[in-house]
């Protein structure tokens, strides 16, 4: 018998709801309410996340966030700030004690992501994962140069064809594990671009230059693009392939829609949260 996880695939959602809603899938899974979840999610509107640790004014441009109408969030994982826009997201949420899962941050990265690898192959892309091999590259993981998220490949992150396609994060609380991130379907280089701070405008061109090496979307690689429906099921036959589970559809109680929104507005919502450092 294989064991069941829950399935969410919750299509677009506000930026704080999709936040919340990780949290409170956390929650009700350390308090044994619920099993280990899968859950798909997108973006309404394009949002900018950064990560838990990340300052805000030094690395993000404030203004051309609000002047196109971007959605901004902090997220309660680590890592770099992502731009949210032409993309599928995933989240994993598992206890620590999960069988055979293993302890250390690395490793654990691998089991989940496992499941997104499978799903590319399941459409016919030629994925892996990306291992440092040289001292200069382990050192480059220990102190990201950019505030970028696509801009390297850290430890395990998933490449097609060489390039870095999905990025993730892990966060680790009250013995959950919640690892989600973003399958890139397009990429608009200008508007990634336009929301960081550069020192100077060579800076900027440097990284504009760099990102066709470094970032990539799924969609370049086919000549008919992939439809966020046909990713969904990839993926999640991916997670059930590599997790060896059988994925069972759940749709939230309104005890726990009541929650999620409770979280949004104390949470989510709040300068205080997603400006505070």
């Amino acid at each position: 018998m294989k064991k069941q996880w829950y399935f969410i695939n919750s299509g677009p959602c506000s930026p704080a709801y999709n936040m919340a809603l990780d949290e409170a899938l956390l929650d009700w899974h350390s308090q044994g309410e619920i099993p280990p979840v899968i859950r798909f999610y997108e973006w309404n509107p394009a949002t900018l996340s950064i990560g838990y640790f990340q300052q805000v004014h030094k690395d993000i441009n404030l203004e051309a966030v609000k002047k196109q109408n971007l959605g901004f969030i902090r997220r309660p994982t680590g890592g770099r700030a992502v731009l949210h826009d032409q993309e599928l997201t995933y989240s994993v949420i598992v206890t620590e004690s999960y069988p055979n899962m293993p302890e250390t941050v690395t490793e654990a990265y691998r089991v989940i992501s496992e499941g997104i690898l499978q799903g590319f192959r399941l459409l016919g892309l030629d994925a892996y994962f990306s291992v440092p091999e040289t001292k200069e590259q382990l050192d480059d993981l220990k102190k990201p140069k950019s505030a970028v998220c696509f801009d390297a490949p850290s430890w395990y992150e998933l490449v097609v064809e060489g390039k870095k396609v999905a990025g993730s994060a892990q966060t680790r609380q009250k013995g959950v594990i919640l690892q989600h991130g973003a399958i890139l379907l397009d990429l608009n280089e200008e508007l990634l671009l336009s929301v960081f701070n550069f020192a100077t405008a060579e800076a900027k061109e440097k990284m504009r230059k760099k990102l066709p090496e470094k970032a990539v979307a799924m969609n370049q690689f086919v000549d008919t693009p992939f439809t966020i429906e046909q990713c969904v099921n990839a993926f999640s036959k991916g997670f059930e392939i590599a997790l060896d589970i059988e994925l069972i559809p759940y749709e939230l109680t309104e005890q726990q829609t009541q929650y999620v929104e409770q979280l949004m507005q104390n949470k989510y919502l709040t300068d205080e949260w997603n400006f505070k450092k």
